[in-house]
């Protein structure tokens, strides 16, 4: 006989929504009865390690497997549970088929809800802004940690397209995942389990108009809040001045955009870190009507890599919001200075090294030319010679031929 089915039983309402249906359940064994109230239904299910996950039947003996079953069904798995997520689950009992295990506890959770707060709708490219997302339990807050360490709440940014769904899969634009939600008590999260997600957001996505969703990364909690959002371009500007004479520090010059910016309100914040490894920390703020700030950073002659990065603070002059800014990492490098007259001497030596190799070259090629034409003008010599050689030797041979067949002449007279 199947042992106790662990089950957590759930309402997820609409996102935006006040009221929540209430929902009950009985249980016997690993069969559960499902109310008609009951608009949708999580369980989870813990099993034997290692073993394959349950198999739910539904009233009617449909049943429903981790791998095949209808849309309104979503399915998490592990090596020792299930997460089943049901919309409008059919009412009447219903049973799990499996190696549940021999735990003895029994969640009942009701009117869950999932809320979050909202989004600036201007908002700037490089802010960073903390995020908190609540799931409630009779408007309590939910710490069963089984299921809210698996459900991975994160925000995506979408870039905004009219008419998205319309369009073909493929054509869609891709999601971004901006961060991810945690109730850990680090960071910007102000207490562990307290059942209140903080996620610090860097707002890195390129200035323009977007889709903001509050999503699950494992599809236990598909209601998603959605907003739409506008990024603005970074409200200031970063000047870094590079010193070239060693004890002469550094310059980092911030300026807040004038009408976006409060004046007087730009606080600055800079790291250094040396190639040592050692970190210089330089702070700094404008004066009341101030836009600008100019910070100074060491800078000690020595050769290598260096780096630094920081935060910025400021107020928006039309919403009075306070805005927070993650300076991204800058890199910059200590080269040995150059002497311009030894340059200048060293290029012009290079470049006279440079003509006298040519000119040997094209002395050697002259040279090597020159031979050539000489065994040249050598061997058709030696071949007119022979060839004139030939010629005669042709000649004499054919005068020869033609005297041997020539008759003698008669030089005694014949006598009478």
């Amino acid at each position: 006989m199947l042992r106790t089915l662990i089950i957590i039983v759930g309402l997820v309402v609409s996102l935006g929504s006040n009221a929540a249906t209430k929902s009950s359940m009985s249980l016997l064994d690993n069969r559960f009865r499902v109310d008609p109230t009951i608009s949708q239904i999580n369980f989870v299910i813990y099993r034997s390690k290692p073993s394959r996950p349950v198999v739910l039947v539904r009233p009617d003996g449909v049943k429903y497997y981790s791998s095949r079953h209808p849309d309104n069904v979503q399915w998490y798995q592990e090596p020792a549970m299930d997460i089943v997520s049901i919309d409008n689950p059919m009412p009447g009992p219903w049973q799990a088929i499996g190696k549940v295990t021999p735990k003895n506890n029994v969640q009942l959770i009701s009117n869950l809800k999932l809320t979050a707060s909202k989004l600036p709708v201007r908002i700037f490219h490089n802010e960073t802004i903390k995020f908190t997302a609540r799931l409630t339990s009779d408007d309590k807050p939910l710490k069963l940690r089984d299921f809210l360490d698996r459900v991975k709440l994160r925000v995506t940014f979408t870039k905004y397209v009219e008419n998205a769904d319309k369009l073909l899969k493929e054509a869609r634009p891709i999601p971004n995942v901006v961060g991810e939600f945690a109730d850990d008590g680090r960071g910007l999260d102000e207490k562990a389990g307290d059942g209140v997600f903080t996620v610090k957001l860097n707002i890195s996505p390129e200035p323009g108009k977007y889709r903001v969703r509050i999503t699950s990364g494992n599809g236990v909690f598909l209601r998603a809040q959605e907003q739409e959002v506008l990024v603005y371009p970074t409200p200031y500007t970063t000047t870094f001045i590079q010193s070239r004479i060693a004890g002469q520090p550094h310059q980092i010059i911030f300026t807040g955009l004038a009408g976006t910016i409060t004046p007087g309100s730009l606080v600055a914040h800079v790291e250094q870190e040396n190639i040592y490894g050692d970190v210089y920390y330089a702070e700094g703020s404008t004066g009341e009507q101030g836009q600008t700030i100019k910070l100074m950073i060491p800078n000690s002659g020595a050769l290598g890599n260096y780096k630094w990065d920081g935060e910025v603070y400021a107020t928006d002059f039309a919403s009075k919001r306070q805005l927070a800014f993650a300076v991204p990492l800058h890199t910059y490098s200590v080269v040995e200075e150059l002497d311009l007259v030894k340059t200048r001497l060293l290029q012009e030596q290079a470049k006279q090294e440079q003509l006298r190799k040519e000119r040997e070259a094209a002395l050697l090629a002259h040279r090597e030319k020159s031979r050539i034409m000489k065994m040249i003008y050598i061997g058709v010599g030696n071949v007119v010679v022979i060839i004139i050689g030939l010629i005669g030797w042709l000649l004499y041979r054919k005068h020869q031929a033609k005297k041997a067949l020539q008759p003698k002449l008669q030089l005694n007279m014949p006598k009478k």
